[in-house]
């Protein structure tokens, strides 16, 4: 008897930590994909900034929608590519609804900066533009893997059903010998 009830925490650790090693392979991925969007969000803002009379905001506008645009091919095709592909059109337009609010996540920090404090130096827009990135981060990573790119349902049963029967398979021997 004292077998038997030690199966199901065994069990439940293996589909636990398969769960997480997927959780940390997805964050590095997403994390990849926005360490790239990262680079080219900020490279067009000064871009923008540099060769154009935008206003500060302005520019990172436009340097954020074609970090969007970047991102998504990324994690389309590279983080999330794994991921149910049936509705593509449902998928796109709430990735750019979830992305319009990270938008203004982001560039409402960099707009409250600016013409809230009149913190508008170039170093002083960068510093408020990573930090604006860095908040609507959160909020996409959760939105994306959340609303946009969901799981297959049938993907993670068999997940968890191989790794039962891993686990099961590993402890037979272990019965066979009592």
């Amino acid at each position: 008897m004292g077998h038997g009830s030690s199966a199901p925490p065994t069990t439940s650790r293996g589909g636990l930590r398969g769960r997480m090693e997927r959780l940390v392979r997805e964050v590095a991925k997403f994390g990849a994909v926005g360490g790239a969007g990262l680079l080219v969000n900020l490279l067009v803002f000064n871009l923008v900034r540099h060769v154009t009379d935008l206003q500060v905001v302005r520019a990172s506008v436009i340097a954020t929608v074609v970090a969007i645009a970047f991102n998504y091919v990324g994690f389309r095709y590279f983080t999330y590519r794994d991921r149910d592909k049936s509705g593509r059109t449902r998928e796109l337009t709430l990735f750019l609804l979830f992305s319009a609010v990270g938008l203004v996540i982001e560039n409402g920090v960099l707009y409250t900066a600016t013409y809230g404090f009149g913190w508008d130096s170039p170093l002083q827009s960068n510093v408020f533009k990573f930090l604006g990135i860095g908040i609507a981060t959160l909020f996409r990573f959760w939105s994306y893997r959340t609303w946009v790119f969901r799981a297959l349902p049938a993907r993670e049963a068999v997940a968890d059903a191989e790794s039962f029967l891993t686990a099961e398979g590993t402890r037979a021997p272990q019965r066979a010998r009592v």
